[in-house]
């Protein structure tokens, strides 16, 4: 599968609750109890789907202000917006890097991968908006 960018730059290609990614029951189950254990709150099994920001169908984030924010603009991403990085995606943009301060120690090479890596879009979305802005 190749590349698939969120609105916000995350990775639904990466992510364990793209539907694309979603085998059976037990992934499902396991991506509840992964996510309780090293974020703290509680996604139940059968809301972990997704079909992607950008497509019409079940999202996993109901409450995500940046969905609405860019499809109203008409922006393929936010880093194509004018407001790049506005107060919307702040707390996006720094997840990762935050998460990782005190977390890093929870985390095994394959939990890593499934549940940080999909959400590291800092460096991707400065790129994007770079050259974007340069056009």
């Amino acid at each position: 599968m190749s590349e698939i960018l969120t609105l916000c730059g995350y990775r639904c290609d990466l992510c364990q609750f793209y539907t694309e990614n979603i085998t059976c029951e037990a992934d499902k189950e396991r991506v509840s109890r992964d996510f309780k254990r090293l974020y703290g709150f509680e996604v139940k099994p059968e809301d972990v789907e997704c079909v992607g920001c950008k497509n019409e169908g079940k999202h996993a984030d109901k409450d995500c202000p940046i969905r609405p924010c860019a499809l109203a603009k008409g922006v393929e991403n936010c880093a194509h917006c004018p407001e790049f990085i506005c107060e919307k995606l702040q707390p996006r943009i720094n997840f990762t890097e935050d998460f990782l301060k005190n977390n890093k120690k929870l985390l095994s090479d394959e939990a890593y991968g499934h549940f940080v890596k999909p959400y590291h879009n800092k460096e991707r979305m400065v790129q994007i908006h770079q050259a974007f802005s340069s056009d």
